[in-house]
C-alpha cells in the first residue's frame, strides 16, 4: 500500500519534515527512512535532541547501517529503494551522537509522528 513518513517535534507537534506517500512501501522502511532523515537534520542543526521511534526494527537497521527489508524491488517502489540506498550511504559516511530512543506507546500513547491510522 501507500507509505509516508515524517518527523515531528514532540513538545509542540510541529512537523519538521514529511515525505511521501510512496507506493509499495512498508512501515519498517518508512520508520528507517524517517530515522535517518531525522539524524541528518539534527546533525545539520548541531542539535542535541534525541529521536524517538516506536519501531524496534528500524532502530536495529540504523544500528546495522542497513535496511534489512524483505520488500521486493518493483518499478512502483524504485524511488523507495533509491532513498534506502541514500540513507544507507549517509549512515556509512556520517558519525552522529544523537540518541535513538524507544517510544513507550503503552505509557505515552501513540507517537506524534504517526498519522493516527492504527
Amino acid at each position: 500500500g501507500l507509505m509516508e513518513y515524517r518527523g515531528v517535534y514532540t513538545r509542540t507537534g510541529q512537523e519538521i519534515f514529511r515525505k511521501g506517500p510512496f507506493k509499495q512501501g512498508t512501515n519498517n522502511v518508512g520508520e528507517f527512512l524517517a530515522l535517518v532523515h531525522g539524524l541528518a537534520v539534527l546533525k545539520q542543526q548541531n542539535s542535541l535532541l534525541p529521536i524517538y521511534t516506536d519501531s524496534v526494527n528500524a532502530m536495529a537497521w540504523v544500528k546495522a547501517g542497513k535496511a534489512k527489508t524483505r520488500l521486493e524491488p518493483r518499478p512502483e517502489n524504485a524511488v523507495l529503494f533509491d532513498l534506502i540506498a541514500r540513507a544507507e550511504k549517509w549512515l556509512a559516511d556520517n558519525r552522529y551522537s544523537t540518541r535513538i530512543m524507544k517510544w513507550q506507546t503503552e505509557a505515552w500513547g501513540e507517537i506524534p509522528a504517526d498519522f493516527g491510522r492504527k
